[in-house]
Formats: C-alpha cells, structure tokens, sequence
C-alpha cells in the first residue's frame, strides 16, 4: 500500500537508531489485520462456555496471550452474532486489548476510561470490577458516547457512569477522585493504516502535530484526577515516538512523583527501546496492529479531598419495579434491588455514584436504569427498559418467563429482527418474559394469545 512519505522516513530514522529488527516490517502493511473477539468474563464463567461460544461463533480456541479472555476471530462478521447481541463477545483489534488487561483493575476500584468510546476497554474495566467500586467512561463526541452507552448496556455492567465532557471539566469537578485512570489517547494512528484507509486521509489531514498537544492536555488532567498511590495506562494505535515515549519521558519530567510500572512481557508484546518499561506490539513481530502502552504510578503523599459517597434515600413510588422483579426473576434474586433504587423524574434507577458528584458534567448515564412509571388513565404501571434484561443471568430467571433459545433456532433469528415468535407451552400464559441464546439474556416480550410481541428496539435489530 501507499504510506505517506513522511511516516516512511519517521520510520526508518527509527530503524536506524534503535534495535528493533525492521525486516517484515513494511511487508505488513500489504498483510491483512488480525480480528479479534472478547467474551465477556462477567457472563460466561468457565471454559467449557468459552468453548461453546467459540465454535458457535466460528472461531477457533486461539488466545490472545496478552488478554485474558480475548481470542483471534476466524468470523468475519462477530457482530452479527447472537451472542455479540447478548454482550457475550465484542469484537476488538487483538492489539487493542492490552491497556485494559495491563491496567488489571479490582473490584472497589474507581476507574475513569478518559477517552472511552466504542467502548472496547470500558467493558474489559466493567468485568475487571465486578459490579463493585465505579467504572466513569468519557467521550467528549456526543454521537460516539451513544455507541459508547449501547455497548456498556449490552456488557451489563451495572455500575458504569458515561459522561460527555472535556477532560478538563471532569478534572475541575472531580480532583484526585480515581484509583486508576486508562487513557486511550487520539493519535495519528498510524499503526491502523493497513486495515482502514480513513486513517491515511486523517494522518495527511492532521498527523503527529495535530494531536500532540491533545494528548499532552489529556495527561494533565489525568494527573490532578488521579489520587495519590493511583495508577495511569497510557496507550495509542501508533508507532510516533513523540506521542509514545516522548510524551511519556515529558511528562515524567513535569511530574517526577510518578514512575514507569514494569510488567513481564507475554509474547507478542515487546519491550520499548526508547523508554524502559513501556511496551510495543509491532505488526510484524505479532499477530495485531501497531500500538503503545506504558502504566505509570504515582507516589506521593498529599491527602486526597474526601468525597460523599453516601446515594440519596429512596423515596416514594420506588418500589413500582417489584411486581416486575417478582414476576420475571427468581424469589431469591428479585428482592435484590429493594431499598436501592431512586426515582429520577418519572424513571427508576440504581445510580453508580452519588449524583451530587455530578453536578456540572454532562451526563449520559449513571448506573442502572430498571425503568419508567407510565401513567395509563388512572393508573401507574412500570414500564421496564429495554437494557434491563442485560443486567441478569440466565440462573437469575424463573424458567416460566424464560424464552431460552438455540442458537441456530430459526426463532431467535426472527426475534432478533423485530419479528413476533410463538411462546412455548412451559412458558406462562401471559405477561413479559425474557428471551435469550443459550442461556443468555437478549431483551424483552409480552406473551398474548400463544404468541411473544416482540419488544426488542428498532435500533438494535439485525438487518
């Protein structure tokens, strides 16, 4: 392929200057990509479950080494599978699943994904927490925060908050607030040029001069977020050594309380030889795209601002989801909700982080969002969302309300389209039940006379 001239000499005046092993190097660029997929920990538990949704989705059993969970797609199309549909795999770059995975965060963390949309390393943070402490995912694109909320929904992550705000607002609002910050900075991309033409364009239209004071900006404000003892990966799809290591070596100068955190290097991955401790994956010496990492920690020894982590108490109409809960879920699991949900206008919700934190940040979601009251003549009936099944486990439903199909059951094709599907004899006779593949919740339907009204949303149906 054509690459830009000034990329071809940035390149060989690296090659020149460090021992890397250039051979193969420009070949990868006529060499396809390698496709990736995620299966979601969360949601499927052991290895035999991998396995089933591997051979189903037709992909081998071929681990991504540096990512727990992460497997080199032989689908062309992951994203038409049931189970992408379900939050069970998203497909991901192979290169891409690194940050996450060197971030490692722990349940009780508070993690603020900087720059978060499509939402790729956001779900892997959401596994990594499970359901415990707060995943904040930022996008400052309105319209990409909307891609960026559909796959936090579709992961089932329950105490995720999306904003749509400047790094530098959320730094104004929220000062050394987080444990662990992944910054996934714009770059020139240069490591995405062999598999997608638009980032030729975007480099001869912006290039390395363009986003260098970008992310210079985005790492200042990563450090007034951060608290002390907290943690920064930093990563880009590009092979700059000023917007990789540079930057970094930068900004270790302007912050000498942070250093470089050291990780064994899983094949693939390899070691930077401009900054010791960050990391490289090279097209040619592994099996992804080009793209940088490095995981920096802070230690120093202010105190940090304490917060008010203490939700709003509930008020009246907040038990309308019960009868719901009750007729869809399990006894044990139904009752799980009571006493922590709020009503927010006329919506019902469980927020992730107190929302006087948020005051001043725009918002696209805080927490789970159970549903709205719905007045219907005289009277007020919960009307469920349509992210709300995503939220549960197949073991969580009572198997009368369960619709559990095969993944080659012609029906769950016709459910996923927006079509009505019959009910089978062991589901009961009328009200919502959820439908699901293999175990997996989809989304929702309302038995009438034999038949399931489909109530999966327009704008997630398959074409």
């Amino acid at each position: 392929m054509k690459l830009p001239d000034k990329f071809t000499d940035e390149m060989n005046t690296f090659f020149a200057s460090y021992d890397v092993g250039q051979e193969g190097f420009w070949e990868s660029f006529d060499q396809p990509s390698a496709k990736g997929i995620r299966i979601s920990r969360s949601k499927v538990r052991d290895i035999d479950g991998r396995r089933t949704v591997l051979a189903q989705t037709g992909c081998e059993e071929d681990p991504v080494l540096w990512c727990d969970g992460g497997y080199y797609s032989g689908s062309d199309k992951p994203g038409k599978s049931p189970f992408y549909h379900a939050g069970v795999l998203y497909p991901q770059e192979p290169s891409a699943m690194l940050p996450a995975a060197i971030l490692n965060a722990k349940p009780g963390d508070i993690v603020l994904d900087m720059c978060a949309a499509p939402g790729g390393k956001a779900t892997r943070i959401g596994e990594d927490l499970m359901g415990e402490g707060i995943l904040v995912a930022n996008e400052i694109n309105f319209k990409r925060s909307k891609a960026l909320l559909r796959n936090i929904e579709r992961a089932g992550i329950p105490n995720a908050v999306i904003l749509n705000e400047t790094p530098e607002n959320i730094a104004s609002k929220l000062p050394h607030f987080f444990d662990k910050i992944i910054i996934d900075a714009p770059c020139s991309g240069e490591g995405m040029m062999r598999r997608d033409d638009q980032a030729v364009r975007s480099y001869l239209k912006f290039g390395p001069d363009t986003v260098i004071p970008i992310q210079r900006d985005i790492l200042e404000s990563a450090a007034v977020l951060l608290k002390n003892k907290g943690e920064i990966v930093y990563s880009t799809c590009t092979f700059c050594v000023d917007e990789d290591e540079n930057m970094i070596l930068g900004f270790l100068a302007r912050h000498p309380e942070f250093h470089v955190v050291k990780h064994d290097l899983p094949e693939g991955v390899s070691a930077s030889p401009v900054l010791k401790g960050a990391m490289r994956i090279w097209p040619h010496l592994a099996r992804g795209d080009g793209h940088f990492c490095v995981h920096l920690k802070r230690e120093s020894e202010d105190l940090d601002p304490e917060y008010d982590f203490e939700p709003a108490k509930p008020r009246k109409d907040e038990d309308m989801h019960k009868a719901f809960m009750e007729d869809l879920l399990k006894p044990v699991y139904s009752a799980v909700f009571d006493g922590r949900v709020l009503r927010n206008g006329q919506s019902l919700v469980i927020p992730a982080m107190n929302e006087r934190l948020l005051r001043g940040l725009k918002g696209v979601k805080n927490g789970m969002f159970l549903g709205e009251i719905e007045t219907k003549g005289s009277k007020k009936i919960f009307a469920p969302s349509n992210s709300l099944p995503l939220l549960f486990t197949g073991d969580m439903i009572r198997e009368d309300s369960f619709a559990n199909l095969d993944h080659d059951d012609i029906n769950l094709a016709k459910y996923l389209k927006g079509e009505t599907i019959p009910a089978h004899d062991t589901l009961k006779s009328q009200g919502y039940v959820l439908i699901g593949v293999e175990g997996y919740p989809l989304g929702l339907g309302k038995i009438t006379q034999g038949m399931i009204k489909n109530l999966y949303p327009a704008s997630w149906r398959m074409e």
